[in-house]
């Protein structure tokens, strides 16, 4: 099924959630229409008018946001003086709910992109009554062990990027958590260390994308590139700020880390939740096989692959499937 015509959002606007911060949200499509929440990557990337095409504009009503710190949000990451310690999980799950009661809107779809998904999927644990279907792709979960393979493992697969990649950090920052190593640079008060610590972040990204094309423009906006490299490496530098997965009731010993993290180690609570995984077949995060587990361990979803596609929501392939998934839930609404 190909993309949805363009449009443009009815109504969009600014929303106070705290600690001095807006975020901007926008809806497009019938305000009548069954409610869908668009959640982008990064984390800080900020949503795109794409994501607004892969929804009957007849049938749904689409909500896209920036979420703290990206976009049209304020204060934006890229500014060296904004607090990046009251953007964490937990405070962007409080913003979509605020968002949600703002609107009006009792349940909704929410679909997720790489980062998207891992904030869609821990916000359908928390929140379940309150998330009616999910539909993700580039499928993620926020463990310490997506971080260690996308920031060292892919190394093996990429010896001439990555030997560049650890050039930018001081030798005795190379052994351990490369993104924290790097979100200390990204939060120097020199603006020149910051500056090629986000280049080179932003650099070993482009280096490990699996097909091409082998580039990513938005990278090339400095400001962009500043907000994104700094918050992707405060969010992985951190956990995700998920927890650290400890649980006496599965095993785990409180107060260890668990590498598979919290989304995984919670599927159970998805059951009752239909949901679509959509994923590239070239996606490095298939090498830890965490789609195929969430997919086994959450009743009621659907695994969705797609040939010869990385981590790439424009892929060719990945837009069918993804229209495709959201069509299918449209039509069982109006049922």
């Amino acid at each position: 099924m190909p993309l949805y015509p363009e449009i443009e959002p009815y109504a969009q606007g600014l929303l106070a959630v705290g600690d001095g911060n807006h975020i901007h949200w926008e809806t497009c499509g019938s305000p009548d229409g069954k409610p869908a929440l668009v959640l982008h990557g990064g984390p800080g990337s900020g949503c795109t008018p794409y994501a607004r095409r892969l929804f009957d504009p007849a049938a749904y009503r689409i909500v896209l946001l920036d979420q703290r710190g990206s976009g049209r949000s304020t204060p934006h990451a890229s500014r060296h003086d904004t607090d990046m310690g009251v953007n964490t999980t937990a405070h962007l799950l409080a913003d979509l709910e605020l968002l949600r009661r703002h609107l009006g809107i009792e349940r909704w779809l929410v679909w997720g992109v790489s980062w998207g998904s891992v904030l869609a999927l821990r916000y359908a644990q928390t929140h379940p009554g309150v998330v009616s279907e999910l539909v993700l792709t580039g499928v993620a979960t926020g463990s310490d062990a997506e971080v260690e393979l996308l920031t060292r493992g892919l190394g093996r697969l990429f010896p001439a990027a990555f030997e560049a990649f650890l050039s930018g950090l001081p030798a005795e920052d190379r052994t351990g958590n490369l993104a924290a190593a790097y979100n200390r640079l990204l939060e120097s008060p020199d603006p020149d260390v910051r500056e090629r610590a986000a280049r080179a972040w932003t650099d070993w990204e482009t280096a490990t994308i699996p097909a091409p094309p082998r580039s990513v423009e938005r990278f090339e906006d400095p400001v962009f590139r500043q907000g994104f490299a700094r918050t992707v490496t405060h969010y992985w530098g951190n956990g995700h700020f998920l927890g650290d997965g400890g649980n006496s009731e599965d095993g785990v010993k409180s107060g260890e880390r668990d590498r598979d993290g919290v989304v995984l180690r919670d599927a159970r609570r998805l059951k009752g939740i239909p949901g679509t995984l959509v994923q590239g077949s070239l996606d490095f995060g298939n090498l830890l096989g965490i789609v195929w587990r969430l997919h086994h361990a959450w009743p009621g979803s659907e695994l969705v692959i797609v040939d010869d596609v990385g981590h790439a929501v424009r892929a060719a392939g990945m837009a069918e499937a993804l229209v495709a998934a959201t069509d299918t839930y449209a039509r069982r609404a109006r049922r």
